[in-house]
């Protein structure tokens, strides 16, 4: 058994695996091929949840292979529940927020705790 096999055979151990992200990254051959194997060996027999950047008819940036672009996308869907969210990003909404109010972070941020406290270290001689 090839340590491809073995990885493979290892993640089967988990109920459910959670692939989050999986469009981000533009993936080689390789990489694809693999990640294809691994849903293939799930499929029909054990959980993923998949978090992606892209709707399923972009994906052929993920998967080079338009037909193992087609393959993946079929075994993913047969079986799923797809919850679609066009809604504007968190990260987004709070970047804007933090612009808007001015340069640093809030006060609230901000601790008195331990100012003004100098603790001299062990290697600090005293004079």
């Amino acid at each position: 058994m090839s340590a491809y096999e073995a990885a493979i055979n290892r993640l089967d151990n988990f109920h459910l695996l959670i692939l989050d992200d999986l469009a981000y990254v533009t993936k080689d051959q390789a990489e694809t091929s693999v990640l294809f194997e691994l849903i293939s060996a799930r499929y029909e027999r054990r959980s993923m949840i998949i978090t992606a950047n892209q709707p399923f008819g972009e994906w052929g940036k993920v998967f080079p292979d338009p037909a193992m672009t087609l393959a993946a996308v079929d075994r993913l869907v047969h079986h799923s529940t797809i919850f679609e969210m066009n809604v504007e990003s968190y990260r987004r909404r709070t970047a804007i927020q933090r612009k808007q109010s001015g340069p640093g972070r809030p006060a609230s941020y901000a601790t008195t705790k331990n100012v003004g406290t100098v603790t001299p270290s062990v290697n600090q001689t005293s004079t």
